[in-house]
């Protein structure tokens, strides 16, 4: 068994009993050694030494809350990104349809994913719209949420739509004309499958998409991350994943609750150390983005409201709950006694409520109270002090989403909810001084995957425009780190694999550019910006794993593109 001993300009382990060591050795994978490079070469001294040349080494970041394999298929190439971290005005979008136009051949379907109404500044377009900018040519347009998509007459015309329209699937619907013709609007996962679909399954190989999207994560700084809406249809897409050489991430699984087989083992090729069902995933409500989340508190009726088709008068309130208490008791009374960990989506402080309510009866009747069950809730943009305090005391891992506050901060302040509430969107130290454990997520792919940027914004509080909005809710880096490395590891039950550099972990390492310790929170993301990571002590080769994947046989995994993109935020 050879070893090899890193070194960096620091090695900052997030360990409390060594914060710091020069060097970490490395064998079979594991870490066997942490502290000084006289230390390690002492207890190794035939040991490859290898010297990173980077100014940190720390833990591999961790991201508890995504959807990796559907964000690539839905957002990567064929498809090209219009989201706002790409095209931040109207544009900037139309640019990017120029540029389709131009270079792609006209036999050949256009696909664009990531359009915002808010951010945009602009309603969402409509098939006549999307005639005048792409005439004959097949083109799609899908919403950044992941509930509406966009489409011009040369779709319908493709499917027969503009001769016979389609009934509303369930779940589902059509925007229509007067005279019940399509109007190039659909919204909800079985219209975006129908409409975007074929389009995908026709342009190329799924797979490539996905691992591209593993590619982004891993130049973000991430190691480990999870599927928050596992369905056993995605299983031989991570399987093959996972056996790709230098696959960049580990994978934790939380099963959708509406598939049917959630309370069912899984098993997988990979080892569990790469691939392993964790849990079972839930909607206690809906997105801030589109007016559908459970609040005590109203929006606001303003232009940015008014634009994205936010009406005051119906948006938010009880009526935005996915479920009731009862349908949630008994999704928990099959998954409790199963050992499954549970995880709610809970945007708005009443979905908090009834999340917590249906989480501490569960505890109680399956006498979990006072075990490490590490029961989630996710998100939490309008969390309170008191409720995070209830999470605490019931054992829950709170996991928040700082690019929430970074991109729309300053609508969520004054344009779509009073200052009171607004200012306080993802409430950081609330939620640290609780006692809870927390960690931090993008959610991909709602937003890129940024982990360094997702730090600097706890503890900042700056908005993409640099605007600070309740500085009461900042948070400390050590709180930050901890927050996107050992709680996040925590959060996936995986702590005692990864998190920090403690030996009998796994070697799985990110690489930053400078010390966070040593620069300016407010350039965080610009100078730690991450520059590798390694996975069980090898450094990750992302132009390798991404050319293995294009070899696989595409047949394989045509079905992804008919699988749906569920989003979060």
């Amino acid at each position: 068994m050879s070893t090899k001993i890193l070194t960096a300009g620091t090695v900052i382990t997030m360990d409390p009993a060594r914060p710091r060591a020069e060097a970490v050795a490395v064998s079979d994978g594991r870490i066997t050694g942490v502290g000084s490079v006289a230390d390690c070469r002492s207890q190794y001294p035939d040991a490859e030494m290898i010297d990173t040349g980077v100014a940190a080494l720390l833990p591999g970041l961790v991201e508890p809350h995504s959807h990796p394999v559907m964000s690539g298929v839905a957002t990567q190439l064929p498809a090209r990104s219009i989201a706002p971290w790409d095209a931040p005005t109207w544009s900037d979008v139309e640019a990017i349809f120029a540029d389709a136009i131009a270079h792609t051949d006209p036999s050949t379907p256009l696909l664009f994913a990531g359009f915002d109404a808010l951010l945009h500044q602009r309603p969402s377009p409509k098939g006549p719209e999307l005639d005048r900018i792409f005439g004959d040519r097949v083109a799609v347009v899908t919403d950044n949420s992941g509930h509406g998509v966009y489409f011009n007459t040369a779709v319908m015309k493709r499917n027969g739509w503009d001769v016979n329209p389609p009934a509303d699937p369930a779940g589902g619907h059509y925007g229509r004309n007067p005279d019940g013709t399509l109007d190039g609007q659909g919204f909800e996962t079985p219209v975006l499958i129908g409409v975007a679909g074929p389009i995908l399954a026709e342009l190329g190989n799924p797979l490539v998409s996905a691992a591209e999207y593993y590619a982004l994560m891993a130049r973000g700084g991430y190691t480990s991350t999870s599927d928050m809406t596992y369905d056993p249809k995605l299983k031989t897409a991570y399987e093959a994943l996972a056996a790709a050489p230098s696959c960049p991430l580990r994978i934790s699984m939380w099963e959708m609750s509406t598939t049917g087989t959630y309370n069912n083992p899984e098993s997988f090729s990979a080892a569990e150390t790469l691939l392993v069902k964790q849990g079972v995933k839930l909607w206690t409500d809906g997105s801030p983005w589109i007016g559908n989340i459970a609040i005590s508190f109203p929006y606001l009726s303003t232009d940015a409201t008014r634009t994205a088709g936010i009406d005051p008068a119906v948006a938010g309130g009880p009526q935005s709950m996915n479920y009731n208490r009862e349908q949630l008791d008994a999704i928990l009374d099959v998954a409790a006694p199963a050992g499954w960990q549970m995880a709610f989506h809970a945007n708005g402080d009443l979905a908090i409520e009834l999340a917590l309510d249906a989480y501490e009866g569960a505890l109680q009747r399956h006498n979990l109270i006072g075990t490490d069950h590490r029961w989630r809730l996710e998100h939490l943009g309008a969390g309170t002090r008191r409720l995070f305090d209830r999470a605490a005391q019931l054992g829950v891992h709170v996991s928040m989403a700082p690019f929430q506050y970074y991109y729309w901060g300053d609508l969520l302040d004054g344009e779509m909810f009073d200052h009171e509430h607004g200012s306080q969107w993802a409430p950081f130290a609330d939620a640290v001084a609780s006692g809870a454990v927390v960690s931090l997520h993008n959610d991909g792919s709602v937003s890129p995957p940024t982990p360094v940027l997702n730090i600097q914004t706890a503890v900042t509080r700056r908005t993409r425009a640099g605007n600070v909005h309740g500085a009461n809710q900042a948070i400390t880096l050590d709180q930050a780190l901890r927050a996107h490395t050992i709680n996040a590891a925590r959060t996936l039950h995986r702590d005692t694999l990864i998190g920090s550099l403690e030996v009998g972990k796994l070697a799985d390492f990110t690489e930053l550019a400078a010390d966070p310790y040593a620069v300016d929170p407010t350039q965080l993301a610009d100078q730690a910006r991450v520059t590798g990571t390694w996975l069980s002590g090898e450094r990750i080769d992302l132009t390798a794993f991404v050319g293995a994947v294009g070899r696989t046989d595409p047949g394989r995994h045509a079905h992804l593109a008919g699988q749906p993109r569920h989003t979060c935020c």
